[in-house]
């Protein structure tokens, strides 16, 4: 890599004030440069202090002037983030102290790093592999304490480590095939199409179950979209207001109050959900409100989870039929609203099979227990998200979608009797594909393209 010996040195904490503002420093002169502008009391050099300790001293630049009190930590090779040894200037907060040491740090000997380089040696040096390069990012980006929880369950391993079990099946599987094909004339017995059958299904699976995680995945990272949606004068304002705990949407008798979607963010267990009230969807009286009608369509179709609504003390009218029809197909919990008017007995038997609460806006009965039910709906073991490998990244997701397309590829060809050196190319396209989620197998534009989205200090 370009640069790779070079000494680097970038600002590792936020832009501004604050108490203290961290240098980091990272290469084989990181001490040497640093011995040049740190003095402390004593007579010992830096060169000099212990391994794994900080120190007080201060920056002094050429000219013998003063530029910071500091504290300055020594992190010898191998046992650093990088793997090379590393310094940390702990200078005071804000903007022109701390470039003023960066900028005499780097006319000493290092150079700025470039954009996540700290990292990227980590990964270069075998410190860590790509997706736990990848899942630092997502720690330092994460919204919510489950999306933080997942990129700490990635950042320790865990996604590498299935990933890495499938690759040893297929690295298996292939040393078999090449046994067969290239030394025939050894007494081993060839792959019977049976067992090449049977180990790329059990590694299609394996594929399957890692690409089953994404949406979950894609959950945690960006939020859940929930849709409110039934017929006018259900209470679909009033259960937003009771899901936000405050008077978000205009609630009144008159049908048609809601002409245009409205939307809110609230937390349930640590995740964010966009809670959506829409128009209530019946034919339209006018122009406007077929306008609001039309978004609340598109809101129910592009949403996560849709809760239909219906008031439960009186039967379902054909209104409601209609709008269940409308939501045939997608994932929705059935809500019985109005129970304080009591329920009417045929409402409770047509949805007795679906997922449905017994709920009343107005007094907030079962509103918690709505809740639970919005987040058990999507997400399963959440409480276990950083023990288990869920995929967050598209980049991830992307490279699985090949892998699982050449997995089956090479079963379809076994299955239509080719040779079995073509169904290896598929093999170990899939093979590839896996590696690169990884790392072993990605070029180097690549892997600047992916560590040029870090910040310079990381």
């Amino acid at each position: 890599m370009l640069y790779y010996k070079d000494t680097i040195a970038a600002i590792s904490t936020p832009a501004g004030y604050g108490g203290i503002s961290i240098i980091r420093l990272s290469g084989e002169d990181a001490f040497g440069v640093v011995d040049k502008i740190f003095v402390k009391p004593g007579k010992k050099s830096f060169l000099e202090q212990g391994a794994n300790t900080i120190r007080y001293g201060h920056i002094i630049d050429e000219n013998g002037e003063v530029l910071d009190e500091v504290l300055v930590s020594k992190m010898p090779a191998p046992h650093t983030f990088t793997t090379e040894d590393v310094a940390e200037i702990n200078c005071h907060g804000g903007i022109v102290a701390v470039r003023r040491v960066l900028e005499l740090v780097c006319r000493s000997g290092a150079r700025l790093a470039q954009p996540g380089e700290f990292t990227k040696r980590a990964f270069l040096n075998g410190r860590i592999d790509l997706s736990q390069a990848e899942a630092i990012s997502d720690v330092i980006t994460a919204k919510t304490n489950l999306a933080q929880s997942a990129a700490m369950g990635q950042l320790s391993g865990v996604l590498s480590a299935k990933i890495d079990e499938i690759k040893q099946k297929i690295l298996t599987l292939i040393s078999n095939i090449e046994v067969t094909i290239q030394y025939p004339e050894y007494d081993v017995e060839d792959v019977t199409d049976e067992e090449l059958l049977s180990s790329l299904r059990e590694i299609k699976d394996d594929v399957a179950k890692i690409l089953k995680t994404y949406k979950q995945g894609e959950i945690l990272r960006e939020g859940l979209k929930v849709a409110i949606c039934g017929k006018p004068n259900v209470g679909k304002s009033m259960l937003l207001n009771a899901l936000l705990n405050e008077e978000k949407a205009i609630v009144t008798d008159i049908a048609g109050t809601t002409r245009d979607i409205v939307d809110e963010y609230i937390s349930l267990s640590g995740l964010p959900v966009r809670i959506i009230d829409t128009a209530g969807i019946r034919e339209a009286g006018d122009i406007v409100e077929k306008i609001g009608i039309d978004r609340s369509l598109k809101a129910a179709n592009e949403a996560d989870l849709v809760l239909f609504l219906c008031d439960s003390s009186k039967p379902l009218t054909e209104e409601d039929e209609k709008i269940l029809e409308l939501l045939q197909g997608k994932n929705v919990i059935y809500i019985l609203n109005k129970t304080d008017l009591g329920i009417d007995e045929s409402v409770k038997e047509r949805f007795r099979d679906n997922v449905n609460l017994e709920v009343s806006a107005l007094t907030k009965k079962n509103i918690e227990s709505l809740e639970e039910l919005i987040i058990s709906q999507v997400l399963t073991n959440n409480e276990d998200v950083m023990s288990n490998a869920v995929v967050t990244s598209v980049r991830h997701k992307g490279l699985l979608d090949d892998a699982m397309r050449s997995i089956t590829q090479a079963l379809e060809a076994v299955e239509g009797g080719f040779e079995i050196d073509l169904v290896q190319v598929d093999i170990n396209d899939c093979w590839s594909s896996l590696g690169s989620i990884t790392g072993e197998c990605v070029s180097e534009d690549i892997i600047d393209e992916i560590f040029a989205n870090f910040c310079l200090g990381k």
